[in-house]
Order: C-alpha cells, then structure tokens, then sequence
C-alpha cells in the first residue's frame, strides 16, 4: 500500500506547485509536460510489467520498479532546469507504472480469491485518496519547504518499502524461460503516446483540426491497428488477444473505461476549479472539500470487500455503482452558485459511494477469470485500458467545459466589462473575486453554466455502464470453505506451498 501511495501521488502531486516550478526554471511553455511525461510513461509500461511479471516473477521486476522510481524522484528533485525535471518524471513513470500493477499482481499471487476482496478495497482506497491529497501536499510543500519534498518524500518511504521487499517478500518462482515482444513494445508505446498527446493537446495547445493533431490522431490509429495485429502473431504476446474472449474481462474492462476513467477523473479534474472559483475557495480549500468523495469511496470498497469475500459474488456491485454514479451525476447537473456547500459535499460522497462500489470489484472479477498464469496480465491490461478511457475522457470533458466557458464569458461580459477583465484566459480566482460584483456575479454564472451541464451530458454514458454490468457474467469468487454451497475448491492446507511463498 505505501508502494502503491508513491505510484499513484505522482500522477496529482505537482499540479498545484507547477506554477512555482515552472517560474523557477523557466519553462512555462512546458509546464504540460510534467504531468504528461509521467502518466505517458507509466501507461506504456503497464501491460510490459503485468506480461513480464507472469513469465519471470514479479519481486526482480518489483524492486526494479522501486528503484526506478526512485531514481526518477532524485533526478526530478535536483532538477536545475525543465529537460531535467521532464526527464526524471519520465523515469518515475516507468517505475510508478509497474508499481500500480505489479502490487495488485502481488496480491493476487498471495491470497486466495475469495480472500482477496479484503485486501483490494484498500487499494482501490489508495488510488481516490491520492488523487485529492496529491494536490494537497504539492501546494504544502512549496508553501514551506519548498516544492523539491514533492520528490524527496518519496525516498524515505520507498527506501523502506524497497528493503522490505527485498528482505520480506517471497513469492512463487517462474520456471519459464520467455522472449520479449520488443515489436510490440514499440508499436504499444507509439500508439499510447499518440493516444494521450491527442487527447491531452487537442482543443487546448492546438485546435482539434490543426494538422500536428490530425497527425497524430492518424498515426495513432495506424499504431493500434498495427499493435494488436502483431499481437496475434507473437509468441509472447504483451497484451494476449485471449484475454478479449473473456466477456468477463472485455465488459468489466470496458465498464471502467466508461465509468470509472471518466466519472471519477472529470470530477476530480474540474471540480476544484469550480470551488474555487464559485464558492471563492482556496486552492487547499478546494482539495479538502474533495475528501467527502473519499470518505464515501472508503466507507462503500471495505465492507463491499468484506461481502465479497464472504458470498463470492460480486455483479451486483458494478450494476449499484453505475446507477449511484449516474443519479449523482445528475445531481450535480442541478447545482446553482447559492447551492449550499454542504449539499454539494453529499454529492460528492455519493460520487465516491459509486466509485467505492465497483473500483477493486472490477479488478478482482477480471483476475478471477483467469488462471493464475494470466492474473499480472489481465490485471495490467484492464488498468492499462483504464488509464487510456481516464485520459481520454477527461480531455473530452475538458474541451467540452472550455468550450462552453468561452461562449458563456462571451454572452455574459459586455465590451466594457471585458475591459476591465483583461485577457480571459488568464482568469485567476484571486483576480475574479477581486473584480467589480456585477463583472464577478457574470463570471461566477457563466463557470457554473459552463460546468454543470456537463455532468448531464455523462448521465447516459453512466447508464450504459449500468446496462454492461448487467450483462457482466459472474464468475463465483474461488477459495470458498469446502462445504460451501457454491461447491468452491478449499484453500491450501497450513503448510501447503501457498502458505510458505507467503
């Protein structure tokens, strides 16, 4: 879990100290990268450590990713100039990665299925609490100590995780001897890059009908095309096309994609900067109010895992998620800039409830369908698809905000109101709650008419995970007691193999 904390704080932790990093040295027209490099680096690598994982082992791989990881953060954190900073987020990416997959893929070499549930809701946990306190921290640290402990905090932690895992870790050993799909590596890697380039340029940095976008958008196509026909032809696969004639795994990876990538992620994403500049928040004041979500994200993934792993059955799980998803989705359409604070924190718990409800349920009914020779793939392949429909999504979400915000600023600001804002997109919410209060009650309703719709217009995308999850066949969860009525096979006996790679 502490390994797991460091892979997932990174993707968020230097989103509210990029602006003092990026003054410092002196690459604002950059800035996109920090955050770029990394998740494109450990999107990449993900389906890499799953695959090689169930063919080699997994603890050489896991301390390797450790220690990538940390020697990313070392170089991100004496970083003297931005090429050095981008650099070592890249190399935090491919450790941070493998890091995410590998400890799911460890659990599932440890603890029976059944059991398993107990121990992934922690995790499931582990990813919504970073996404709020990342930026928490990062604005902390440069607050005070300065933005550099946005990577120096991670040596103390990983170095201890780092010889626990050497010393305490035992797992199963691989007896098989395979061959790397370098092909395939580099076709994924390119069709991955131009994937989150696509996605994260498009509509911002450059219009959707600019040529580099079109560009990239047409090789990226041609890559994915070119990757999964190569993967039918390889002997070790790094994505095995078998893993698509499971309905367990294709729906279960698909309902992620669509709900959780885009559900959580939008809300995460856009939600402060409506606080902020709504409510007149602060940037820490924005990322605390966040935390209702995680409370209702913990409250609903530990007793779901306890369930779990005590009936076996899980389907009902994703449907109940996907519905609570889609209703608070609709909630938060409704909100008005006098809505109480207080009510739109209850919607922001019940997002997390849905979330909580089907996150680690997903992976663990993907990991059950598939014998244990399989499990780090399709665990890495159904959090690899993830993090794609994240990305893309919430740059979809995006384009559709920013849209809408330009044609509300521009409905609702007079000539001389514009005036007296400036350039509009240089808007702060220091700079709008300082304004004149008509110019700021205009700014104010055209945020909220710009955001809130929104989350109408993904109402249908939600209902259409529930209709999935419906269709999601159910697998009972193996490791039941011998006597159970599901006829599950027992659990080794005290002493059995399972028991000493524990």
């Amino acid at each position: 879990m502490a390994v797991m904390l460091l892979a997932s704080l990174d993707q968020t932790i230097v989103s509210t100290a990029l602006p003092t990093v990026v003054g410092e040295l002196h690459g604002v027209t950059h800035m996109a990268w920090v955050t770029t490099a990394y998740i494109l680096a450990a999107t990449v690598v993900m389906p890499v450590y799953g695959r090689l994982g169930d063919l080699l082992g997994r603890k050489n791989l896991y301390i390797g990713g450790i220690i990538l990881f940390l020697a990313g953060s070392v170089i991100a954190g004496s970083a003297q100039d931005m090429s050095m900073l981008i650099t070592g987020r890249a190399v935090q990416g491919l450790g941070g990665g493998g890091l995410m997959i590998t400890s799911q893929a460890i659990v599932a070499d440890l603890v029976p299925t059944r059991q398993r549930a107990k121990y992934m809701a922690p995790i499931g946990v582990i990813f919504a609490l970073a996404a709020v306190v990342g930026p928490l921290l990062g604005g902390w640290f440069t607050d005070s100590v300065g933005w550099r402990w946005c990577f120096w905090i991670n040596l103390p932690v990983g170095l201890l995780a780092l010889a626990v895992c050497a010393v305490a870790l035992h797992l199963p050993r691989k007896a098989l001897k395979a061959t790397i799909d370098y092909i395939g590596i580099a076709l994924m890697t390119a069709a991955v890059a131009c994937t989150v380039l696509v996605a994260d340029w498009g509509g911002t940095d450059y219009a959707w009908s600019d040529p580099l976008i079109l560009g990239l958008a047409g090789a990226g196509v041609g890559s994915w095309i070119l990757f999964f026909h190569s993967q039918s032809r390889v002997a070790e696969p790094i994505i095995p096309l078998r893993l698509f004639r499971s309905p367990i795994f294709s729906i279960a990876t698909l309902i992620g994609m669509i709900v959780i990538g885009v559900g959580m992620f939008a809300v995460i994403s856009y939600m402060p900067t409506y606080l902020q500049m709504v409510y007149g928040a602060t940037a820490a004041q924005s990322g605390w109010l966040l935390l209702p979500m995680v409370v209702g994200l913990m409250g609903a993934s530990l007793p779901v895992g306890q369930q779990m792993s005590r009936t076996g059955r899980y389907r009902i799980y994703p449907i109940a998620g996907s519905l609570v998803i889609a209703v608070t989705a609709l909630m938060l359409s409704t909100i008005e800039v006098d809505t109480p604070l207080v009510l739109l924190c209850g919607y922001l718990f019940l997002m997390g409830v849905g979330i909580g409800l089907m996150s680690q349920t997903l992976v663990l009914a993907v990991q059950n369908a598939f014998p244990a020779a399989d499990v780090g793939t399709a665990t890495a392949a159904n959090n690899f698809f993830r993090e794609i429909g994240a990305t893309v999504g919430t740059a979809a979400v995006g384009a559709v905000f920013t849209s809408r915000l330009t044609d509300q600023l521009g409905n609702r600001l007079s000539l001389r109101d514009l005036k007296t804002v400036g350039d509009t997109d240089s808007l702060t919410p220091a700079l709008v709650h300082a304004l004149p209060a008509p110019v700021q009650d205009a700014i104010v309703a055209a945020y909220q008419h710009a955001l809130t719709p929104v989350f109408a217009y993904l109402v249908p995308l939600f209902l259409v995970g529930a209709v999935l999850a419906v269709l999601l066949p159910e697998k009972r969860l193996a490791g039941g007691d011998s006597g159970s009525p599901d006829g599950e096979t027992p659990g080794p006996a005290p002493g059995g193999p399972e028991t000493k790679a524990r």
